[in-house]
Formats: C-alpha cells, sequence, structure tokens
C-alpha cells in the first residue's frame, strides 16, 4: 500500500513539473526583452530632412528579426516616442495573447510563409529606454488569419514599417496589476 501511494505521489510530480515546462515555454513574460542585432540587413531612411515631425521608413530584409530591429532603431535614433505601421510577409513568428490571469503571453506560433496584412505599434520611454509595443495580423495561403501582440517576426522576403517620430515624449510606467509596462499620459 504505502508502495503504491509512493508511485501515484512520484507520478503526481513528474506530471506537475512536466506540465509546469510545458506552460512555461507556452507563455512569455511581458518584461523579457528581445536582444538587439537581430536584424543586420535593416535600412533606415529619414522621408523629410528638415521637417519638425520626422518621418522614417525602415525596411528590413529576408532573415531580420524586426521587432528587435525597431527596438534598435528607437536606441540608435533617440526616439523618445513614435507611432507606426507596416506591411509584408514573413518566414515565421510568435505572437501573444496576454492572459490577465497569469499576467504573461500565451504565446501563438506562425509557422511558415505568411503576409502581414497589418501591423501597428508606438515606441515610448520606460525608465529612460526605448519600449516597442507592437501587433499584427498575418494571413496564411488559404486566407486564414492569426493576430496578436509581437514577440518576434522573421522576415521574408521584406517588412516595410513607416514611422512617425512624434514630438512630444511618451513615458510608460509599471502598472503593478498587469504587470505591463503602460503608457502614462499624465507623466512627463
Amino acid at each position: 500500500m504505502l508502495r503504491a501511494l509512493c508511485i501515484l505521489v512520484l507520478i503526481g510530480v513528474t506530471s506537475m513539473i512536466g506540465y509546469s515546462q510545458e506552460t512555461a515555454s507556452e507563455y512569455v513574460s511581458p518584461s523579457e526583452a528581445v536582444p538587439t542585432g537581430k536584424a543586420p540587413k535593416m535600412q533606415v531612411q529619414l522621408l523629410n530632412p528638415g521637417e519638425p515631425t520626422k518621418q522614417y521608413a525602415i525596411i528590413f530584409y529576408q532573415g531580420d528579426e524586426a521587432f528587435s530591429g525597431l527596438l534598435e532603431f528607437a536606441q540608435k535614433y533617440q526616439v523618445t516616442s513614435a507611432h507606426f505601421t507596416a506591411i509584408g510577409a514573413l518566414s515565421g513568428a510568435t505572437l501573444g495573447w496576454f492572459d490577465p490571469q497569469r499576467k504573461m503571453y500565451k504565446k501563438i506560433p506562425v509557422i511558415g510563409q505568411h503576409e502581414v496584412i497589418g501591423m501597428s505599434g508606438d515606441i515610448a520611454l520606460y525608465q529612460g529606454k526605448p519600449v516597442v509595443h507592437t501587433h499584427m495580423v498575418v494571413g496564411s495561403s488559404d486566407g486564414t488569419t492569426l493576430s496578436g501582440h509581437v514577440l518576434a517576426a522573421y522576415v521574408s522576403p521584406t517588412l516595410e514599417v513607416m514611422v512617425t517620430v512624434d514630438p512630444i515624449t511618451m513615458q510608460k510606467r509599471f502598472d503593478p496589476e498587469t504587470d505591463l509596462t503602460l503608457i502614462d499620459p499624465a507623466s512627463k
């Protein structure tokens, strides 16, 4: 009897460990940063030199990871506030759906070639550093779509991002209820 109980406990512990590892890989914390340097082919062009509100075209090419490239752009060009849209295509991506119970993003894998039907987002400062927040909708060859918060997006063959840098800095603040950094219009 004791032996059977020990075996059942062991099976339960093993199952719990397996479940928690599986769950951990299905979810990602909002604070996990994407490293820069993952978009070596990225090209940036200022579209309106001399104007007070700057507009840029950021073009990503085959194999570039767009989310890290946008963060790298914001850091290099000292962007304190911006908004953007994009179209193009991807060879794969990881999108996310925010689970308020877990305070984490549930990963949505995008496998294979997809069209970027729409991507929009913003850039604001958190603790003095730029933070990129973007969502996208992608379509497959049969017309079905996937969408969500962008965690990673691998370009194939191109992604064209049009960025408008805003004249006033936007600040983010940490929201302990959600574990997210949210834009705070009252912050200066």
